[in-house]
């Protein structure tokens, strides 16, 4: 089954493009790996923010298999970055990547971002992957870290995709969105609410991009409950963006 209420990934005639980003909170694929995979490949994304990759033993082999079933191929992140990932297509021309471990708060779990900067045709942008912290403070600071990175990746456009663990009324989320364009109040589309997936009551997962990016649409798509349920906890967001062509 495949989306397509949401354009279709293309280069445009004046080097832009169009690109299909999916933002996914994965659970470590402890689910239902097939359904995992169907809702991955029906979404048709250039690229895949994922959270709560595979982290423990053998974390390289799982990550690779899932990439394998859904076509694409892995970018960067995983244990690397303590759980966040880049999934990219065969589209993507790989600039540079990088994990980035961020600052350990006694008795919480270790985060990360999984970064990278990539060009489709004449378009050349900076992705980072997050899974900020449960606790308010810390989840505060970390979206501050995360903003300064995406200014030292010195990239005329990015995007952000994450797990927030907070409503857009939080602080952090606040101030992400302060910041850069939260894609789905740009061109709401599809369901709003992406946790949990069994009873979905809240917007904790988003997809950012900074200004100049153009949002086509952004939410959480319309496929078999019975997949999205099997896949994760959290359901995912896909969202169509049109990136322009680099001067």
């Amino acid at each position: 089954m495949a989306i397509t209420a949401l354009p279709k990934s293309r280069t445009e005639p004046d080097g832009s493009a169009v690109v299909r980003v999916l933002g996914y909170n994965i659970r470590s694929m402890r689910d239902d790996e097939e359904a995992l995979a169907r809702v991955i490949r029906a979404c048709e994304p250039d690229l895949v923010f994922v959270q709560e990759a595979p982290r423990f033993f053998r974390w390289r082999k799982h990550a690779a298999r899932l990439a394998a079933k859904t076509d694409l191929v892995m970018l960067s992140g995983g244990a690397t970055a303590a759980g966040p990932m880049l999934l990219c297509s065969l589209r993507a021309t790989v600039e540079r990547t990088e994990d980035v471990l961020l600052p350990r708060t006694p008795g919480l779990h270790r985060r990360g971002f999984a970064t990278a900067v990539v060009r489709f045709a004449g378009a050349r942008v900076g992705l980072i992957s997050c899974h900020l912290s449960l606790a308010a403070d810390e989840r505060l600071a970390q979206a501050g870290l995360l903003l300064d990175r995406l200014k030292a990746m010195d990239v005329p456009h990015a995007i952000v995709a994450g797990d927030i663990n907070e409503r857009p009324g939080g602080r952090a989320f606040g101030r992400l969105a302060g910041e850069l364009q939260d894609c789905w109040a740009v061109a709401p589309w599809g369901g709003e609410h992406t946790s949990t997936a069994a009873g979905p009551h809240q917007r904790i997962d988003a997809v950012f991009a900074t200004e100049g990016v153009e949002v086509l649409g952004c939410g959480v798509p319309d496929l078999p409950p019975a997949d999205l349920r099997a896949a994760s906890d959290h359901l995912p967001v896909l969202a169509a963006l049109r990136i322009p062509a680099t001067v």
